[in-house]
């Protein structure tokens, strides 16, 4: 997709859209305009298991996100690359993570 047809979430979006996740325990970053979330799972097994599923979405989405993982902690940073900071695919992305998440509750 061009970066045309990717746009940066509006000031409205932002101010609506980013509360929701903000609730879901998502972080706005200061040092840019990004979406960082921390996840802990019980081993390293419930960690890779929520990244392959987090990985067949941001595939099937075309939408990747940025992660680091350590034994049962998994750190997932959004942004749109395409429009340099956050769009409505971080959201939704944001969204499906969080739902990936849920069955492994830590």
């Amino acid at each position: 997709m061009s970066a045309a047809k990717i746009a940066k979430l509006t000031d409205e979006q932002r101010s609506a859209d980013l509360k929701v996740v903000e609730e879901r325990g998502w972080k706005v970053l200061e040092d840019r305009d990004a979406l960082y979330k921390e996840f802990l799972f019980r081993d390293f097994n419930e960690a890779f298991g929520f990244m392959t599923r987090v990985a067949l979405r941001a595939d099937k989405v075309d939408h990747h996100p940025e992660w680091f993982n350590v034994y049962n902690r998994v750190n997932i940073t959004l942004s749109t690359h395409d429009c340099s900071g956050l769009s409505k695919r971080d959201l939704d992305l944001a969204q499906f993570i969080d739902d990936a998440a849920k069955p492994f509750s830590a």
